[in-house]
């Protein structure tokens, strides 16, 4: 009853109106308000302070400082093995496996279409089918930035507008094509391990998701935006493994796309498996002839192009 009640709230509550009021307060920067956000949040989900580059939570500008505050340099080191692919970001496997005939696994029973997912563009969906798909769920109480799994050149971009259910497990369980259906950016890498999609999906009360190249990404426009970056036009965005690559302002879920034969996942990893930013979760072929990456920090500042 209890499950059916939170379902059915999601679908009667104004999505997106209540997340931009919640965006409101989570930019405020009246010390008393923030402190008291700030503080009340940090006790309910147990925030491990001691990694963060600030570590006084009351030090923070604004509840969204907070919540995508920086790590120390050496907290989470980075997998530079040349054949390692590694977690975007510290959370839970929420599923991970294979994308069968374009259908991509949610949870028992319910699945979705990769094109959807992608936006509806099918040249975009047609390298990733009979690949290799990852869910990744960051709970509250997560470090929110994301990083990349292996370096990459930015190829296109996708705002894909849409609902804000909450994507916790919970509701994956009970909302048909939940990321599919949820407002999201969609990401399209050049790699080692050909192309790779990364999908950021927004949330109930996310007040906005953010990339390395552009600030925050929020078109008005109410239908999906498709965004071209030809390197010989604009100096091309290259981003290393392990560096920065955007951020969820409040929660959310990062989808991750490989082609056929690019990688293998590590076995071990199943729903509902704990990673951390720089893990290893995947490896490419040993005979693919890949870049050596040097070492960087995991916690470069956002720069806006």
């Amino acid at each position: 009853m209890k499950t059916k009640l939170f379902i059915l709230f999601q679908h009667i509550v104004p999505q997106h109106l209540l997340s931009r009021l919640v965006g409101k307060i989570a930019d405020c920067t009246t010390p008393w308000v923030k402190n008291t956000f700030i503080t009340q949040f940090a006790k309910k989900y147990r925030i491990n302070m001691q990694d963060a580059l600030i570590e006084e939570p009351t030090d923070y500008p604004s509840f969204n400082a907070f919540f995508t505050r920086a790590l120390k340099d050496d907290v989470r080191p980075i997998d530079h093995e040349i054949a390692s692919i590694v977690s975007p970001a510290d959370g839970a496997i929420s599923q991970i496996g294979n994308i069968d005939h374009g259908r991509i696994f949610q949870a028992k029973g319910r699945g979705y279409g990769l094109s959807t997912l992608l936006g509806g563009y099918e040249h975009l969906a047609t390298p990733f089918k009979n690949g290799y798909f990852a869910t990744i769920y960051l709970s509250p109480r997560d470090y929110h930035r994301v990083h990349m799994p292996i370096k990459g050149t930015l190829i296109e971009t996708v705002y894909v507008p849409g609902d804000l259910f909450s994507v916790n497990q919970t509701t994956a369980e009970n909302v048909d094509q939940l990321f599919a259906r949820n407002e999201r950016l969609v990401t399209i890498f050049d790699t080692e391990a050909g192309p790779m999609a990364m999908v950021l999906v927004g949330a109930m009360v996310v007040a906005g998701i953010e990339t390395v190249w552009s600030g925050q990404e929020a078109p008005v426009i109410k239908k999906p935006v498709l965004t071209h970056f030809t390197p010989q036009i604009s100096d091309p965005i290259i981003i290393d493994k392990g560096d920065e690559m955007g951020r969820f302002k409040l929660g959310s879920t990062v989808v991750l796309l490989f082609g056929p034969d690019a990688i293998s996942w590590v076995e071990q990893l199943k729903a509902e498996s704990p990673v951390k930013l720089g893990e290893r979760i995947a490896s490419m072929p040993v005979d693919l002839d890949t870049d050596t990456s040097t070492e960087t920090s995991t916690d470069a500042p956002l720069e806006h192009a």
